[in-house]
Formats: structure tokens, C-alpha cells, sequence
């Protein structure tokens, strides 16, 4: 199952186990069950303190659970943990191993001071680039704390789940029985719900602290660069996020990043924060912010007030919020997010295996996006609203190739279709001739390009373009003193990671520059 490169480096991370465990599997005569006992033979073979067992009772087949001599960790995989759950499958054996993790001790403590019977189940997809956040910080849970037990189901392995429950989007996380949450999660996000006075406590610790030389709101590529590049000056620095990594952490694949010529969104935005974390930066997770208070006067500080009830000052602002996936915004939308609407295709594309598909937008987002799911669904119709594709020649070339898909220019969706569970067909209007039109669907993939975060800065004094979006000068000033902005918030056209960089730094050297002279 595993070749002998891979073999070698986890036999190489299964040295760092200090105590035995067992892997107990349940499986049946399928294909899937057969690979799943290879690739647990294959890695009980390669450390002494690994048993493996095939006795295991659990009615989802193929599946493990990985226990300590004795004792049910709460620790089971259901399907084949490969692809993006790989990582998943190496740090569960590590853990329960008895490797410590990378963890502060104050998460350590709320995670074990957990009370009452937590199981959660989480269905994931192979090719999900979110789902391993979730999987990785549910199984660390069920670890520490024996009240908490975790499932990580492959939802295109157990399909007959998947219809049962209506799981259209992974990941999708359930506890004790009953829908938790949807999408992307980090630790601290899963305790902040399961643990309600946790927001509280911590916007008390933020409300104490002093005011910061500088205060980058925000944590994708800008605000990172941002933050290394104010820190780097010796000025007190800090960085209060939403999530740190931003949009960056739903970016399948990156191979325009110069001098790396390919990676993947998560693994950028882990070495983002790791690099912004060699510097003094206090890094404030979780913190979306709601209102700004500019400086009564000048040299005064400016006010940040967060949804969680904190507030931040500081002498200079760098508002590097990014941007989000553009919604249609029409009629039934809303109401079929995640029962059918999905914005990711690589994460719940394997969810629509089979399927019949839509793609809105011909950039190259959505052009990406149909030719991928092309090899998962039964058929994908691509709609554009103008009378050709935008996407780059070869992309168009390699989509029009493709058997299973039809193009449809010149249309304007105007309303998804559902029969009050998930989504069963979409209306169009082909604006040449004004005729409505309906097709049969089971899924919609929005891909029409982002919308700035700026919602929370109307009626403040910094300008905004039509669009919404920050008005910036070369040195990433805005229309008030002390206050910068960078990314793809702003109007510095073509948003991409490495111009976002350059901004961010560019940014921080305006705001040592003002600091300095002010």
C-alpha cells in the first residue's frame, strides 16, 4: 500500500512514539477493506510499539480506531485516511502514541477541563484541503480528554450516511447526533463553540493590553507581510485575525508563487504564521472586526472593536482584511448553501460523484473548477455571463475538450431550484433573447470572483472605491492619518498572494515612516 519512500519517512516519525498502542480494525471482504488491511499491515511493520488488530466491531466498514492497551481513545478513521488525511492519520498515531503536541498549554488545559460526553463525527473528502484542520483538531480532543470521542468519516466511501444526513459540504461536523458546524475549523474555533465562555475570557485579556506601535488587522499573505515587516523595525507589533491564513487557506493549488513552483493554500498559510511567530507579534485569533474609531486627534490612538466584545488601540492601523467568494444573490442561494451551493469544488466536489453540476463563472476559477469536477461528476454545465469565457486560452482549450461538459454564454442566473431539502435545478436567463430557461441540477459551484471586507468600515472616515474596496496611494496610505490598508482589500489591482506580500510590507514601511515622523 505505502512505497518504500513513504515507508521510510514514517518510519522515520513513528520513532518519536514513546508508548505501544493498538490499531483495531473493522473490516469486511471489499475491495476498500483490503487496502485499508494492507496499509494498517504496512505501518504496524514499521515500529515495535504498534499492534495491530483485526477483531473490531464497529458497524462502519472498513474503519479503525487507534487505542492504547486498555483504553478507547476516541480516535477512529472510517474509510482510507490518504490524500490530504494522510497528515491526519501520522499525527493520530503520534499523539496517541504518547508524542506531545504543538499546542499551548493553555489550549492543552481548556481542552482537558471539557465536561459532559462530546462524540463528534466529521465526513470529510480526500481532496478537501479544509477538512484536515477539523479531523486533526477533533482527534487531538478525543486524546486529551476522555469525555471527547471523534469519527472521521470519508463521505464518498459511505455515501448511503451522506444521503441519509443530506452532507453536501465537507467538512461537516456532527456532535452527539446532531449537525455541529460546516467548513474549514481551527482548534481554538471548535473550543470557542464548545466551550461559550471562552470568547468572553479572552476579549478580557485583550481589552488589558496596551496599546501596539502597530495593529494589522487581518492575518492572510498582506497582513503576515505586514506584520514581519513592522516587527522587523522593533516596534510593538500585533496581529488580530479573523483566521489566520485568510482566503489563502482555500486555495487548492499554488504554482504562480515565484521561487516555489507549487504548494498548496494551508501549507502557505502555516508558513506564514510560523514566520510571523520568529518575531515579537502578538497574534490574536478568531477576532472579527465590527467597528473603527479613528484617533480623535493627530498623534491620538485609533480604537478596534471586535464581534467577541474586545477592543484593540493602537498608534498605527494596517487594514489588510481580504476578500471573499462573490455570492450570485438570488432567490434560493441562501437557503441551499451547503444543501447543494457550494463555492470550494475541490473540497465537496467528491460529494456529487455521479452528479449533475453547474459552474458559474468562465474566469479561470470557474473554468479550474469545471474541469475538476469533470473527472468526479456525471456532467458539468458551465454558465457565463458574457458572450465568452475569460479564462486563459489553455484552460478553455482543455474544457472544451472534455466529453461531459456543456458551455452556455450570454446567461444570467436568476434563481436556484430546490425542493426545500437540497438543490434540484437552476433558472437562467439568456440575455441575447430575454428566454428563461431551467436546468436539472444537483449541485452549484459559485466561482464570480471576491467582494472586499469592508462592510464593517462604512461611515468611517477611511474611503471607499464604488466597489467597496479601500482607496490606497503608493505607500498603501488611506484618506486618514495613521491609518494603512494592503491586499486584496484594497483598490491596487490584480489580487494575487505575492502582490498582497509586496503591499503588506510596503504598508508596514508607511507606517514605521509615519510613526517616526509623527
Amino acid at each position: 500500500m505505502l512505497d518504500d519512500n513513504l515507508k521510510s519517512q514514517l518510519k522515520a516519525y513513528l520513532e518519536k512514539v514513546t508508548q505501544p498502542f493498538e490499531i483495531v480494525a473493522s473490516l469486511d471482504d471489499g475491495a476498500k477493506s483490503q487496502e485499508l488491511h494492507g496499509l494498517l499491515t504496512d505501518i504496524a511493520g514499521l515500529s515495535d510499539k504498534i499492534t495491530l488488530k483485526l477483531d473490531g466491531q464497529d458497524a462502519r466498514k472498513p474503519s479503525f480506531a487507534i487505542n492504547r492497551p486498555g483504553e478507547e481513545t476516541g480516535v477512529v478513521f472510517a474509510g482510507l485516511p490518504m490524500g490530504h488525511e494522510f497528515t491526519s492519520l501520522v499525527l493520530a498515531l503520534l499523539q496517541v502514541g504518547g508524542h506531545p503536541p504543538k499546542v499551548g498549554f493553555d489550549v492543552i488545559e481548556q481542552v482537558k477541563g471539557l465536561e459532559g460526553k462530546l462524540h463528534f463525527e466529521t465526513y470529510y473528502s480526500l481532496s478537501c484541503q479544509n477538512c484536515p484542520d477539523v479531523v486533526q483538531a477533533l482527534n487531538l480532543m478525543a486524546v486529551l480528554n476522555p469525555v471527547v470521542s471523534h469519527v472521521a468519516i470519508d463521505g464518498a466511501l459511505f455515501q448511503d450516511e451522506v444521503e441519509q444526513r443530506q452532507v453536501m459540504s465537507v467538512p461537516s461536523i456532527y456532535l452527539n447526533g446532531e449537525p455541529f458546524d460546516q467548513g474549514r475549523m481551527s482548534l481554538e474555533q471548535i473550543l470557542a463553540k464548545v466551550d461559550t465562555g471562552a470568547a468572553k475570557r479572552e476579549a478580557a485579556k485583550l481589552n488589558d493590553k496596551a496599546a501596539f506601535d502597530v495593529l494589522v488587522v487581518g492575518g492572510g499573505p498582506a497582513g503576515a507581510a505586514a506584520a514581519v515587516y513592522a516587527a522587523r523595525k522593533g516596534i510593538r507589533t500585533g496581529v488580530a485575525a479573523e483566521r489566520f491564513g485568510g482566503q489563502v487557506l482555500d486555495t487548492m493549488a499554488i504554482e504562480n508563487f515565484i521561487s516555489v513552483s507549487h504548494t498548496e493554500g494551508p501549507k502557505l498559510a502555516a508558513a506564514l504564521e510560523e514566520h510571523v511567530k520568529e518575531y515579537e507579534v502578538d497574534i490574536m485569533n478568531l477576532q472579527r472586526a465590527v467597528k473603527l474609531v479613528p484617533a480623535a486627534q493627530p498623534g491620538g490612538e485609533h480604537e478596534v472593536q471586535f464581534e467577541s466584545g474586545a477592543s484593540l488601540k493602537s498608534k498605527t492601523l494596517i487594514l489588510a482584511t481580504g476578500a471573499r467568494w462573490r455570492e450570485m444573490n438570488v432567490p434560493g442561494e441562501a437557503d441551499y448553501r451547503n444543501k447543494g451551493v457550494a463555492y470550494c469544488p475541490h473540497c465537496d466536489g467528491p460529494l456529487f460523484k455521479g452528479k449533475r453540476v453547474a459552474v458559474i463563472g468562465g474566469g479561470n476559477s470557474g473554468v479550474e473548477a469545471a474541469i475538476d469536477l469533470a473527472g468526479i461528476v456525471g456532467h458539468v454545465t458551465l454558465i457565463e455571463f458574457m458572450d465568452e469565457m475569460r479564462a486563459d486560452a489553455v484552460l478553455q482549450k482543455k474544457l472544451k475538450s472534455l466529453p461531459n461538459v456543456d458551455i452556455i454564454l450570454g446567461a444570467r442566473t436568476t434563481e436556484v431550484n430546490g425542493d426545500g431539502q437540497r438543490v434540484n435545478g437552476l433558472t437562467y436567463e439568456e440575455r441575447a433573447s430575454g428566454e428563461i430557461r431551467k436546468l436539472d441540477l444537483e449541485g452549484i459551484f459559485v466561482q464570480i470572483g471576491l467582494v472586499p471586507n469592508t462592510e464593517w468600515l462604512k461611515g468611517s472616515p477611511v474611503e471607499l472605491s464604488e466597489r467597496g474596496e479601500i482607496i490606497t496611494d503608493a505607500h498603501g496610505t488611506t484618506s486618514f492619518p495613521g491609518i494603512f490598508a494592503a491586499g486584496d482589500v484594497t483598490t491596487v489591482p490584480y489580487k494575487q498572494i505575492i502582490i498582497a506580500m509586496g503591499e503588506g510590507s510596503k504598508a508596514a514601511l508607511g507606517a514605521f515612516d509615519h510613526l517616526i515622523r509623527s
